[in-house]
């Protein structure tokens, strides 16, 4: 074969090739949407079971897991072992090999509000030491048994595989008298659940039994395998034992001395007085428990009815009726006896309840029905005992009166002594207040002409003072001109010279001096031209007086 046909050869070849290889991808897409897919919905999980080769000689053959085990697998979650894997796929499009996986559709367990699921582990070895619970979560078991733990109101993956499911609501339990309650247990406000252990648990030491430590009001999920609740009411309710009163037409009938008349049965609390008179009585006790009481209670008497009938009743019974007939009828009809008798019930009732774990409020006896030829004498005894003090009463008003109109009397009296007595008063200190002004008056005009009189010699001296004030100014004045005088003279070094400088010093500036002579016996003829001459008409009219001198300086 040449080279030519070669090629022509490999290219018909490959050509044929690709369609092929085209129909192989096809195919196996095929195949693997039409056999090896698998879809899981919402609301469901896959359970896979490996099947291993489908041939012994190809390669990764599996043994097979061990009986009632989950097929082992390795850290990448291939598996190891021909059997059911622990793990589901959820919701959505898987792919596996049909001839290696076998799966199927398990829907998931859905817990409802007011529900719980109780899980049993069918896998694992079995529990010994007659324990039936299992520890542990979901797939997390070792053990085949009922899981301790419930599961809440939910979604959950479980393989059925290993687990069966319970979902259970609250489920009530009657157990003779009582009444247990698990599940989704309610406690609703005012009650407590009290916890009865049905098996130990190893993990919290907890022991078979009624639990001490109760419930407080809430929502509770319990394993109905592991405990029961009783739920009881905690704090006070009210119980009255009363006698059967006649009536008519639902309106009790009145004796003769107007109280109800009682039937002549067992009703309320009957017994004999020490005197033989058939007494009735009505008790109300006001009693309950406590939340720490509570599981004392259930422990000792199962139920609240239970205390009722088997404490309360008969002990206000028994006791009313031990202490009741040692007393008379009049005992206890008369109020003195008859709050003792009553004080006395009550104490003793309450000292039994405290003894029988359970707490009383109050207790108290309210009617004592005495039989009418009993109550007929002595209410008339009363009745004439309280007319009597009803006549004491008035003659004590009337004296009362009577010294309360002497007292108003008195009063008036002395009211009007009081009034003389004040105007008395008040003449006199109107009289003393004038006498003291008068005298205050006399006193002050006293004072002022001391006053002035000391005034007038402070003035009369201040007046000789200043006179001499004045004087011994004028003489040391007089004294400094003359020493200013002398002292002047001495330093002209004579009187006339310096009585001429006093002279010069007073000449105007324009002074003109002009000489005349006169002849004998014609000055007086020459002294008109002389005072024309000296003096002038201007400076006649402007000449100032002739000067001293100006002053000197000490």
């Amino acid at each position: 074969m040449n080279i030519n046909s070669l090629i022509r050869t490999l290219k018909t070849r490959a050509g044929m090739a690709v369609p092929m290889f085209l129909l192989l991808v096809l195919g196996y897409e095929a195949f693997e949407w039409t056999f090896n897919r698998v879809y899981v919905p919402e609301g469901y999980s896959l359970v896979m079971r490996y099947k291993g080769p489908p041939l012994p000689f190809l390669p990764g053959n599996c043994p097979a897991a061990a009986p009632g085990q989950f097929a082992k697998v390795d850290d990448n979650g291939r598996p190891l072992e021909v059997g059911i894997l622990k793990d589901m796929l959820g919701p959505g499009r898987h792919f596996r090999w049909v001839g290696w996986w076998e799966t199927r559709l398990v829907k998931d367990t859905v817990v409802p509000p007011g529900s719980v699921a109780v899980v049993s582990s069918k896998m694992g070895k079995d529990l010994t030491d007659g324990d039936f619970l299992v520890d542990g979560d979901l797939d997390s078991t070792e053990e085949k048994g009922i899981l301790r733990q419930v599961f809440a109101p939910g979604t959950y993956r479980i393989n059925d595989y290993a687990y069966n499911v319970e979902v259970i609501q609250e489920k009530i339990l009657p157990s003779g008298t009582q009444t247990k309650h698990a599940g989704w247990v309610s406690i609703p406000t005012g009650y407590v659940g009290v916890v009865t252990n049905l098996t130990d648990n190893k993990l919290t030491k907890a022991v078979a039994g009624i639990q001490d430590k109760v419930l407080q009001p809430g929502l509770y999920p319990v394993n109905p395998n592991e405990q029961h609740v009783d739920i009881i009411g905690v704090g006070y309710a009210e119980k009255s034992i009363k006698s059967n009163l006649v009536s008519r037409d639902g309106v009790p009938v009145l004796d003769e001395s107007g109280e109800p008349s009682v039937m002549d049965d067992e009703s309320g609390i009957a017994f004999p007085s020490n005197d033989g008179f058939k007494i009735h009585m009505d008790f109300t006790a006001v009693w309950g428990i406590m939340p720490e009481q509570a599981a004392d209670v259930i422990r000792k008497f199962g139920n609240l009815e239970a205390v009722e009938t088997k404490v309360v009743v008969p002990q206000i019974e028994s006791i009313c009726r031990n202490k009741g007939s040692s007393l008379g009828a009049v005992d206890l009809l008369v109020g003195d006896t008859r709050q003792v008798f009553q004080e006395e019930v009550s104490d003793a009732f309450e000292k039994i309840l405290e003894d029988k774990g359970l707490t009383l409020l109050h207790g108290f006896v309210r009617n004592i029905h005495i039989p009418l030829e009993v109550r007929t004498p002595i209410q008339e005894k009363f009745v004439a005992d309280e007319l009597k003090l009803t006549r004491d009463q008035e003659l004590l008003t009337a004296r009362t009166e009577a010294t309360l109109r002497e007292a108003e009397k008195m009063v008036d009296l002395e009211k009007e002594r009081v009034d003389a007595e004040t105007t008395k008063m008040v003449a006199q200190a109107v009289a003393e207040g004038n006498k003291e002004a008068e005298e205050t008056k006399a006193e002050t005009i006293k004072k002022v002409a001391t006053v002035a009189r000391k005034t007038a010699e402070l003035d009369a001296e201040a007046s000789v003072t200043l006179g001499k004030a004045k004087a011994s100014s004028k003489q040391l004045e007089a004294e400094a001109k003359s020493e200013l005088f002398k002292l002047a003279v001495d330093s002209f070094g004579s009187g006339s010279a310096y009585n001429q400088w006093v002279f010069a010093t007073g000449l105007p500036e324009d002074v003109e001096l002009n000489l005349f002579y006169a002849g004998e016996g014609t000055l007086w003829t020459d002294l008109k031209g002389f005072t024309d001459v000296m003096v002038g008409k201007e400076a006649a009219k402007s000449a100032s007086p002739i000067k001293t001198g100006p002053p000197l300086k000490p």
